[in-house]
């Protein structure tokens, strides 16, 4: 039997149980990301026993393999209550675009032995069915993809396609019936691969969703379910294992890019066995880890959005890969560097290296470009830190009102987190 530790994001200090399965001396896992490697956690061995140091990133993973495993769930700071990701995830994905922005939100290594833990601290297979659904949905507010697909029919006084001599000898012939073929051949409709593909999906979602306790993430996915489920009516969820792993889109079809990967990792996730989506007290599931830090960012953004719902107002990840920053305001209003920072110390001091980090974008001759601002002129600054206490829950306020003492032009603005015990609105 495996022994579980568990703690909550930001922890560091020691571990409290002895590890007797623990003989090196540093412990560690990094969450490999574009921009580089981030740690997930490090358990280091001293005097006194293990101390174990963890970052932004919530979920569950091994140790010792077979042996010894660490369970981190999303919690801000000591007096607050567990962070709501999922409610996060609802208010970025009310606008569509940002679901393109999720590769790097979550890691799942199912190379690894799977690991048992309750349903409760499932944190991954809602994430992965809520992030689906909300993709689907605006596949199904567009509508489906149609492509040319084969089918096989037992035709009768015609011929079709390419005859399949074997199955017409054995099912017509030798049972007397001569005037009947059957023949493959292409059609065209919405019963594609793809398609068959996110039904079946969506199948499996339906018999999970159930065994959710958490409402209000049942309800809002059940309401989606309802919306798309009716558009599959007419496609059919047969699909073998050989065809989902074989299965590819072209990249044009972004949506339909995201949905298939989603899918693909449902369905590995419940084994492609639907009896594992049953309810159960223990379940179990692959390590995984998921970036809060990513999601705190894309959930500003979705803030952002609701704030400034003009298109061209908000550009995200501007520049090239060595100067990248978070968002361009580009407003009648405003015209700022806006960087998200997933730090609470925001609330009663600052960081200076990141100051000089935002300070450092707004300096870019092609930032200036963009916004239109001439070269006499210092360009605004913006950090967006989470408050619980004193933070807004939305950004419909002046954003230049807090401005950092030391420094001219850089000002911050802090966002109150979404609680388990709140409830989502307008979703």
């Amino acid at each position: 039997m495996f022994r579980l530790i568990s703690h909550f994001e930001h922890f560091e200090g020691k571990v409290d149980i002895q590890l007797p399965f623990l003989n090196s001396e540093v412990y560690k896992y990094d969450f490999l990301k574009k921009k580089g490697d981030q740690n997930c956690f490090t358990i280091e061995k001293d005097q006194l026993g293990h101390r174990c140091k963890l970052s932004y990133f919530v979920g569950v993973d091994w140790i010792v393999e077979n042996e010894t495993a660490l369970y981190v769930a999303p919690k801000l700071d000591k007096e607050s209550g567990q962070t709501d990701y999922l409610k996060m995830l609802f208010s970025a994905l009310k606008h569509p675009d940002i679901a393109q922005h999720t590769e790097e939100l979550f890691e799942v290594k199912f190379d690894s032995p799977f690991i048992e833990i309750s349903q409760q601290q499932d944190l991954l297979t809602p994430l992965l069915v809520v992030q689906f659904l909300r993709i689907v949905k605006e596949i199904t507010r567009k509508g489906l993809r149609k492509s040319y697909y084969k089918v096989s029919n037992n035709l009768q006084a015609k011929v079709k396609g390419k005859v399949m001599v074997g199955q017409t000898v054995k099912h017509n012939i030798l049972k007397n019936r001569p005037l009947h073929t059957f023949c493959m051949y292409d059609e065209f409709g919405v019963n594609g691969l793809e398609n068959r593909l996110l039904k079946r999906a969506l199948i499996f979602i339906n018999r999970y969703l159930p065994s959710l306790s958490i409402s209000h993430t049942d309800k809002y996915s059940l309401d989606m379910l309802n919306y798309i489920m009716p558009a599959f009516v007419s496609v059919s969820d047969e699909v073998n294992l050989s065809e989902i792993k074989q299965s590819h889109i072209s990249a044009f079809y972004k949506e339909y890019t995201q949905a298939i990967s989603l899918a693909k990792l449902i369905l590995k996730r419940f084994g492609y066995n639907i009896n594992n989506t049953d309810r159960s007290e223990k379940i179990r599931t692959p390590p995984f880890w998921i970036d809060m830090s990513k999601l705190f960012e894309l959930y500003v953004l979705g803030l952002l959005k609701d704030r400034f719902p003009k298109v061209s107002t908000i550009n995200y990840q501007f520049g090239n890969r060595g100067n990248k920053l978070d968002f361009l305001l580009n407003s009648d209003d405003y015209k700022m560097v806006v960087d998200a920072k997933y730090k609470i110390r925001y609330t009663s001091k600052v960081d200076h290296l990141d100051i000089r980090q935002v300070s450092g974008y707004a300096r870019l001759r092609k930032v200036y470009d963009f916004l239109g601002v001439s070269k006499d002129k210092v360009i605004d600054c913006l950090i967006i830190y989470p408050d619980q206490k004193n933070g807004s829950s939305d950004l419909f306020t002046d954003l230049r009102r807090n401005e950092i003492n030391e420094y001219y032009g850089v000002f911050k603005v802090g966002i109150k987190l979404p609680m388990q015990s709140d409830m989502v609105r307008n979703f």
